[in-house]
């Protein structure tokens, strides 16, 4: 079973990586003005071609301009594009940025660069986070855990998502992905037909909201991760 699992992997590291280089990147070379509409479509594409399909729960808030996810796999990126077409700008580590594919990719995407363990992190973050909001009109995501989790626990949330929520008074939205490390595993090497389920939690505005409320973002997520696992035992 683990072998057909390995096979299925390769199958759909191929794929991902055909649909991305081969029709993604060019057409966001030279339709850039159009490379949100391209990002979700294909991602949507990818997602049928290795076997998944995806499932919402609840409502993404066309408000809300920062949204916290949970992160284990490069599905729960595909998905949120495949999902709907919003111009989201992800924040990824600036190592992924010089990656064959992704980074290109990335780059053409306009997406916001972040250098771990530097001083001034926290810093650019805040202005790429400001221009997001205050001149391109796009919603910032992030991964406040900083990197992928290989458990079900949520690791603890770095400090820069709730600074810049906190001091550009964003409205934030806590996302919960489950289903998405079956689809593909990128730490055993595995792929099985999954459904990546994209849980919407209620919004809220930082500038509102309790002072504790990062550590209660991340007990509510954790909870859907817990009472999912529980019940139907899905992981994240």
């Amino acid at each position: 079973m683990k072998i057909f699992a390995r096979i299925r992997f390769g199958y759909s590291a191929l794929m991902t990586g055909l649909i991305l280089g081969f029709v993604m990147i060019p057409l966001s070379a030279l339709f850039r003005r159009h490379a949100s509409w391209i990002m979700h479509y294909f991602n949507a594409v990818i997602i049928r071609v290795i076997g998944g399909r995806i499932e919402v729960v609840g409502t993404r808030d066309p408000d809300a301009n920062l949204f916290l996810f949970n992160h284990q796999s490069i599905i729960d990126i595909i998905a949120m594009e495949a999902s709907e077409n919003v111009p989201w700008r992800w924040v990824a580590k600036k190592e992924v940025f010089t990656m064959p594919l992704y980074g290109k990719l990335l780059t053409l995407g306009n997406m916001i660069p972040v250098e771990r363990d530097n001083k001034s992190a926290l810093i650019s973050l805040m202005r790429y986070a400001r221009e997001s909001i205050q001149e391109l009109h796009r919603p910032v995501v992030i991964a406040p855990e900083g990197t992928r989790a290989r458990g079900q626990k949520l690791l603890p949330f770095k400090p820069g998502a709730n600074l810049i929520a906190t001091k550009l008074k964003m409205r934030v939205q806590p996302v919960v992905i489950t289903g998405s490390k079956a689809l593909i595993n990128e730490h055993e090497y595995t792929s099985r037909c999954s459904t990546v389920r994209i849980h919407y939690l209620p919004a809220f505005d930082a500038a509102d909201a309790p002072k504790d409320w990062y550590e209660q973002v991340r007990a509510d997520m954790q909870a859907v991760i817990d009472r999912e696992y529980a019940e139907e035992g899905r992981e994240r």
